[in-house]
């Protein structure tokens, strides 16, 4: 069975929560981390997201992020995953 939809409303926060492929490790050295704050920051401005708060841990990451339109944070974290599969491949 599929999963539901996820609906964001423009204009409310929303806690997203990204792991690694089986709880493994996401980030592998500090140039990792910028990469990904760099990314994160272009895909916010491309989709129209704000950044409230964030933490980049090893294997996950925590964002507190609030929508302008009801697909930026999908937009925003397919971004991401793009981008940031190809800079760790």
């Amino acid at each position: 069975m599929p999963r539901k939809t996820r609906m964001y409303l423009p204009g409310v926060p929303v806690h997203v929560v990204q792991r690694g492929h089986n709880r493994d490790a996401c980030f592998f050295a500090e140039d990792d981390f910028r990469y990904y704050h760099q990314v994160l920051g272009e895909g916010l401005k491309c989709y129209g997201a704000e950044l409230h708060a964030y933490c980049l841990m090893a294997n996950h990451v925590h964002l507190l992020i609030t929508p302008e339109y009801a697909d930026s944070i999908s937009r925003v974290m397919q971004h991401l995953g793009r981008q940031y599969v190809q800079y760790i491949k």
